[in-house]
């Protein structure tokens, strides 16, 4: 393995969101959570490959690096590793990778220190994929935070609700700025999400977009944009939901069970009209 490694400071690129995790403790940390099986691992932006070193040890790694400053670096660096096969190393965008279905042919589990601008967008294409088993990841605590909430807490979100519809999120610890080289501007968590099944319905998530689109407004004011009021009137009292409660006061289930009625009602309605398009009589 080749030990030249440059300064972080002087090669972090802000157009990446580059800050580059150094603190030996807070790697074994992640290792240390991960969970004890043999399923391979993807790595999305290993940067100087801190991580990457103590992953190699332990499992076959996939790692997908966009800057290819690094990349060349890291090809040096690890070349004993992907001579072995330990570390496949793939240099791109992974969004675009991503467009072709799953990262892996076969099922892995994701572990990184996420770039925070596209963080949110990354942890969402993993509970979309069905060979990611799970998420390890280093992210902005409040993004964190936000995937872990339960039901009645401010931070209880759309991400919330999609992560409890998946599996389990759960914030594992915290980590400072100083953990880093250059230093965020705001204090980061490392998130598992342990995944039962994956998100398959992008309709949901439209849905899910609605109800939580103005926080401070009631549920039945945000969905009454959308859905007419007379319905949702009926389906709150059915499922025993006060008219006043905000997004954050309702939980996982619920919010699957109200999708779930307004999908049906919408597909009575339009079968409905086709029943009745099918009876008049031709001109």
């Amino acid at each position: 393995m080749n030990n030249y490694r440059p300064n972080a400071s002087d090669i972090a690129d802000k157009k990446f969101g580059q800050n580059f995790l150094e603190d030996r403790s807070i790697v074994e940390k992640i290792i240390e959570a991960m969970p004890e099986d043999d399923l391979p691992i993807v790595e999305i932006g290993p940067g100087l490959g801190d991580l990457t070193q103590e992953l190699v040890r332990v499992r076959s790694v996939t790692a997908f690096e966009v800057d290819k400053r690094l990349c060349g670096y890291l090809e040096k660096r690890f070349s004993g590793a992907i001579a072995d096969g330990r570390l496949r190393l793939e240099c791109g965008d992974v969004l675009k990778r991503w467009e072709g279905g799953s990262l892996l042919e076969q099922p892995y589990r994701l572990v990184a220190n996420l770039p925070y601008y596209i963080a949110t967008t990354i942890l969402l294409k993993a509970l979309r994929d069905p060979h990611c088993r799970s998420t390890l990841t280093m992210v902005q605590k409040e993004v964190a935070e936000k995937f872990a909430a339960c039901e009645g807490d401010r931070n209880f979100s759309a991400l919330s609700v999609l992560a409890g519809s998946v599996g389990e999120a759960t914030v594992r610890f915290l980590v400072p700025p100083e953990a880093f080289n250059p230093p965020p501007k705001v204090d980061s968590a490392v998130l598992e999400i342990r995944k039962e099944h994956s998100l398959n319905d992008e309709a949901f998530e439209a849905f899910l977009r609605v109800a939580f689109k103005q926080p401070r407004k009631t549920l039945m004011k945000n969905l009454s944009s959308v859905y007419p009021k007379a319905v949702l009137t009926s389906l709150f009292e059915e499922v025993g939901l006060q008219q006043t409660l905000r997004p954050h006061q309702v939980g996982t289930s619920l919010y699957r069970r109200i999708y779930q009625a307004l999908t049906k009602e919408s597909d009575h309605g339009k079968k409905s009209e086709s029943e009745c398009g099918a009876t008049k009589p031709k001109r």
